[in-house]
């Protein structure tokens, strides 16, 4: 499996749902730059591009493109992630569930809301990590936040899209509590980051992140996301997911199978 991690860092993942890792992709910066910008070129039908209330700068998030776009492939398959992914969540195996961009161009009001990204997903189980992997260098003021803990409490919120509006009109799950009026009342997570650092983080957990009103900043994240150990298809009756996956023709509880989930590790 490898051990490129130390054994406080996985012990953090465990306990908060969050960690950071310090240049384990720095060789793989230059990689993913050329891949977000052939992406950003030629995007997926389903990218979204959002805008502050003054239309400057935009926010980019596209998602399952790795099969056609050669940097991105490159990364997943031969980069250390998988092995990586398999330390943080102590699972024999690893698996590709998708790869999501998501580009905050120079003065882009558009903040990203809390949100869990478990309750998007069609899949259950109990081992799972995304990677972020920052191109740009993120300061404090605009990087990822998250809230320790928070996928230890049995939990699902309410999914949204990133303008604010639900994903699922009449789902029966909950408001994610407003955080940012309450943020004493929450232990929050936090780090300034460089290219080639990764936030590795459980899809339960909380987390958001401020707009990026740098005038002359952008910052692109490459972020993988892995499947571990038990991992099963989720098909929930009238829910609209993201990524819809609409060509996966598995049932509820089945295997995770198919070419768009490729094994890793096994």
């Amino acid at each position: 499996m490898g051990t490129y991690l130390h054994n406080d860092q996985i012990n953090e993942f465990n306990e908060k749902g969050v960690t950071v890792l310090r240049g384990v992709f720095k060789d793989w910066v230059e990689t993913l730059r050329a891949g977000i910008a052939a992406n950003m070129d030629e995007p997926d039908p389903n990218a979204r591009i959002y805008k502050g209330e003054q239309g400057e700068g935009r926010f980019f998030v596209d998602y399952c493109n790795w099969d056609r776009i050669a940097q991105y492939e490159d990364f997943i398959f031969n980069s250390p992630a998988a092995a990586i992914a398999g330390e943080l969540m102590q699972s024999e195996t690893v698996q590709l569930f998708h790869e999501h961009v998501l580009v905050k161009e120079a003065q882009t009001g558009v903040p990203t809301p809390w949100h869990q990204d478990a309750p998007y997903y069609c899949v259950d189980g109990p081992k799972t990590v995304s990677l972020w992997v920052p191109l740009d260098n993120v300061p404090q003021e605009t990087t990822l936040e998250f809230l320790s803990g928070s996928h230890k409490w049995g939990k699902f919120y309410r999914p949204q899209r990133f303008d604010g509006s639900a994903l699922n009109e009449h789902d029966t799950l909950e408001d994610i509590p407003d955080i940012n009026a309450n943020r004493e009342q929450y232990n929050i997570e936090a780090w300034a980051v460089a290219p080639g650092d990764a936030i590795a983080f459980d899809f339960r957990t909380v987390h958001g992140a401020p707009a990026n009103k740098n005038p002359h900043s952008e910052r692109r994240a490459f972020s993988l996301r892995l499947l571990g150990d038990g991992i099963r298809f989720a098909r929930r009756e009238g829910i609209v997911t993201s990524p819809p996956f609409k060509q996966v023709t598995l049932q509820d509880g089945d295997a995770l199978v198919g070419p768009e989930f490729p094994m890793l590790i096994n």
